[in-house]
C-alpha cells in the first residue's frame, strides 16, 4: 500500500484556500483589490453579521466577458501576468490568481457581471469551487460578486471566527486600508444596512484622510514629500505633541498596495527620536513610489509583506522625509482670545500703558475695586505692609529678586521654601479613612464619636512601633531625582516611579470602583472599529476604574468621567495605552486586565519628572521609599539608587 497520497484538487483547493482567506477581512481585501484592477472609480462594500453570511462588492470596473467569467474561478487563472518575466515588475494588487479559487473553495457565491459596451451581462453561481449555474444576465457595466455562508465545508475554521463584531471590524479596517490607499477611489462601507464610512475619491490625499481617519487625527498631520534616487515619498505625518499611545494609526503604502514594513516604521520612529515622548508614538499615511521591479511583492499569499532590492535608500528617504516635515512645523504658539475675554482682560483707555513696569513698583500702586480706571486713581500703598494670599505676598520676593538683578524662579516661595526635615517630635498621624464608606459608630456628619484621646494613643502607638529611619532631604535634582542623605549613603529616588507605585498600590488595594471626577467638558475620543470592540466589552471594567464613555456618532465617544487623581488632558492618552495592552492580549483574564489598567491610571496621574513638586509631598515619598514600602515601579523599575559612604570615597580616589 502507498504511503505518499496524491491530494485531490478539491483537497489541495482548501488547503491554498487557508492560506489566503483566513477570516471575512480577507475576502474583501481581495475583491476590493480585483476592483482596483480592473479600473474601478466607485467600489461599495456590504457585509451582515461580521461578513460570515453575507459580503457584497460592487464596482464599475471593465467587467468580464461570458468566456472569463467561467474561467475566472480556476486556481491559478489570472489576467494580470503572462509569463515569468511578469514577477520582475508586478504593478497589479493580485497577480496569483489564487484569491476567486480559495474563496470560492470555502463559500457560495454568485457574479453578475458587464462589459463597457456589451448588451447584456453574465451570472455566475458557484458552491465549494464548482459551477452550479451559469448564464446571461441583465445587470449594470462592472462587476458584483456576493459571498455567502463562508466557511459552511470547512468546520474546524467556522469555529475559530471571532464574534461578529470583531469579525465587522477587521472587515472595516481591511476596506479602510485599501481605501486611504487610493485617493481617487470612492469606496463606501455599508455593515448591517449602515454606512461605516465613504471617501470621496476626489484624488486628494487631505480629503481621503479626513473623510477615513477623522477630523482629530487629520488636523494634527504635517505633509511630507520628498524625492530622490529614482523613488518618491509623499503622505503625512503627526505632529510630535500629537502622538499616541501605540503603532494602530501608521499607514504604509508602496506602489499603491497596503504594506507591513518594519524598515519603513524604523525609519519613521527614528526621526521622532528626542521630539516624541517616551512611549508615544507617530501616525502617518506615507506613500511610497518606486520602480515596480525594485520591490518583491512575491514573498506572502497575503501580499503585505515585501522585500526592497535598496533599503538603505528606502530607509533613509523615509527618514530625512519625515524628518524635514517636523523641522518646517511652525512651533510658535497661537493664542487668541475670544471678545468676552478681551473686553475683560484689557482696559478701555491706556492709562496702565502709560506707566512702565518700574514706576508701577516704585509707586506701589495698589488697586481697589473701585479704581477701575484714570477715573478714579488708584492709591499708592506699600508691598512691605501687605500681608495677604501666599502668592501676593510671593509677589513682593519676586519684585526684590528683580531690583537684585537675580534669576527669578516661578513660585519660588513659599512652594520651594527650605524646610527642616529633622524628625519630628510631636508628629501624630490619624488614621486613614475611606472617603466612601462611613466608619462604624460615627454619627450622620461622618465624624467618629470614639473618644479622641483613644485616637491619639492609638496613632502615637503606631508610629513609636515602626522604627525611625532618620533622614535628610538635600534637594532635587534636575526636577526628577530626590536626593536624600541616609545614614552612611546616598539616596537617589525617583519620585515619578515611587509616586506611580503609591498610586498603584492604594487603587489596587480598593474593594470598591475607583472614585471618579466628572469633567466639565467632556473630551472626545476617536477610535478605530477594533479599538471599538475592544472598549464595548471591557465597559463594565473600564467604568469600575473611573471612565465613563458614552458613543458619539461614527466610530466617537465622549469621555464623560476619569479618575480623580488622573488629569483631562491625559485620558485620550491613557485610552490609548489601554486599548493597546487589551490588544495585544496582555490582560487574559479579568484581574489581570484590571491590573493592566492600573499601570496606565497610575502613571498618568503620578507626579511627572520636570514638575516643581512641593517639599511636603517630597517628603511623603521618601518616607515611603526609605521605611521599605515602595521599591519597585508598577513595571519593575527601581525607585531609588543607592550609592555608599566607601563608593563615593572610591569615586573621589579617597580611598583605593
Amino acid at each position: 500500500m502507498p504511503v505518499i497520497n496524491i491530494l485531490s484538487p478539491h483537497v489541495a483547493d482548501m488547503i491554498a484556500a487557508g492560506e489566503v482567506v483566513e477570516r471575512p477581512a480577507s475576502v474583501i481585501k481581495e475583491l476590493v483589490e480585483n476592483s482596483i484592477d480592473a479600473g474601478a472609480k466607485s467600489i461599495t462594500v456590504e457585509i451582515q453579521d461580521g461578513g460570515a453570511t453575507f459580503i457584497r462588492v460592487t464596482d464599475d470596473g471593465c467587467g468580464m466577458a461570458p468566456e472569463d467569467a467561467g474561467v475566472a474561478f480556476l486556481r491559478h487563472a489570472t489576467s494580470k501576468l503572462h509569463d515569468e518575466r511578469g514577477l520582475e515588475a508586478i504593478s497589479t494588487m493580485g497577480f496569483r490568481g489564487e484569491a476567486l479559487a480559495a474563496i470560492s473553495a470555502v463559500s457560495e457565491i454568485e457574479l453578475t457581471t458587464r462589459r463597457r459596451g456589451d448588451s447584456e451581462g453574465t451570472r455566475v453561481t458557484l458552491s465549494a469551487g464548482d459551477i452550479q449555474d451559469m448564464g446571461p444576465w441583465g445587470c449594470p457595466e462592472g462587476c458584483t460578486m456576493k459571498v455567502s455562508r463562508l466557511f459552511y465545508n470547512t468546520p474546524a475554521r467556522l469555529k475559530f471566527l471571532k464574534s461578529d463584531r470583531s469579525e465587522a471590524s477587521a472587515c472595516i479596517q481591511a476596506a479602510l486600508r485599501c481605501a486611504l490607499g487610493h485617493p481617487e477611489l470612492s469606496l463606501r462601507f455599508i455593515r448591517d444596512g449602515r454606512e461605516e464610512f465613504f471617501s470621496p475619491g476626489d484624488g486628494r490625499m487631505e480629503s481621503c484622510l479626513y473623510s477615513l481617519l477623522g477630523r482629530d487625527v487629520a488636523k494634527d498631520m504635517l505633509k511630507c514629500d520628498s524625492r530622490g534616487e529614482g523613488m518618491a515619498v509623499k503622505g503625512f505625518v503627526s505632529s510630535p505633541a500629537a502622538g499616541r499611545g501605540n503603532r494602530s494609526a501608521q499607514y504604509f503604502y508602496c506602489n499603491g498596495r497596503y504594506i507591513k514594513s518594519s524598515l519603513l516604521q524604523s525609519a519613521v520612529e527614528q526621526a521622532y527620536k528626542n521630539s516624541l515622548l517616551t512611549g508615544r508614538y507617530p501616525a502617518c499615511v506615507l506613500y511610497l513610489e518606486l520602480g515596480y521591479g525594485s520591490v518583491d511583492v512575491n514573498v506572502h499569499p497575503a501580499k503585505t509583506e515585501v522585500k526592497f532590492s535598496a533599503e538603505r535608500q528606502v530607509f533613509d528617504l523615509v527618514y530625512h522625509a519625515v524628518l524635514s516635515a517636523l523641522g518646517s512645523e511652525d512651533r510658535t504658539a497661537k493664542i487668541e482670545l475670544s471678545p468676552a475675554v478681551k473686553q475683560v482682560a484689557q482696559p478701555k483707555a491706556d492709562f496702565y500703558k502709560s506707566m512702565s513696569a518700574k514706576d508701577f513698583r516704585e509707586a506701589g500702586y495698589k488697586l481697589s475695586p473701585k479704581s477701575a480706571g484714570p477715573e478714579n486713581p488708584p492709591a499708592p500703598a506699600s508691598f512691605s505692609n501687605y500681608s495677604g494670599s501666599p502668592v501676593r505676598a510671593a509677589g513682593a520676593d519676586m519684585l526684590s529678586a528683580l531690583e537684585k538683578g537675580g534669576a527669578l524662579r516661578a513660585y519660588e516661595e513659599p512652594y520651594q521654601t527650605r524646610l527642616d526635615m529633622s524628625p519630628p517630635t510631636n508628629f501624630v498621624a490619624s488614621p486613614p479613612v475611606s472617603p466612601l464608606k462611613k466608619p462604624e459608630g460615627s454619627d450622620n456628619t461622618g465624624f467618629s464619636t470614639a473618644s479622641t484621646q483613644q485616637i491619639v494613643e492609638n496613632s502615637v502607638q503606631n508610629v513609636e512601633s515602626r522604627p525611625l529611619i532618620y533622614h535628610k532631604i538635600l534637594g532635587e535634582a534636575m526636577h526628577t531625582y530626590i536626593i536624600v542623605e541616609l545614614e552612611n549613603s546616598l539616596l537617589l529616588i525617583d519620585k515619578h516611579a515611587a509616586h506611580e507605585r503609591i498610586i498603584f498600590d492604594t487603587l489596587k488595594n480598593q474593594k470598591r470602583e475607583i472614585m471618579a471626577q466628572a469633567l466639565l467638558s467632556p473630551v472626545t475620543f476617536r477610535a478605530s472599529p477594533e479599538e471599538g470592540e475592544l472598549l464595548e466589552k471591557n465597559g463594565e471594567l473600564l467604568c469600575s476604574l473611573g471612565f465613563e464613555l458614552e458613543p458619539y456618532g461614527e466610530n466617537e465617544y465622549i469621555v464623560r468621567s476619569v479618575p480623580a487623581d488622573m488629569l483631562p488632558e491625559d485620558a485620550r492618552s491613557a485610552l490609548e495605552e489601554i486599548l493597546g495592552k487589551l490588544r495585544l492580549g496582555k490582560a487574559p483574564d479579568p484581574d489581570s486586565a484590571r491590573d493592566e489598567i492600573l499601570h496606565t491610571v497610575a502613571c498618568k496621574a503620578a507626579i511627572k519628572a520636570g514638575w516643581d513638586t512641593d517639599k511636603r509631598e517630597l517628603e511623603r515619598l521618601v518616607e515611603a521609599v526609605v521605611s521599605g514600602r515602595v521599591k519597585y515601579c508598577p513595571h519593575g523599575r527601581p525607585v531609588s539608587v543607592s550609592l555608599s559612604r566607601r563608593e563615593l570615597d572610591k569615586l573621589f580616589k579617597r580611598i583605593v
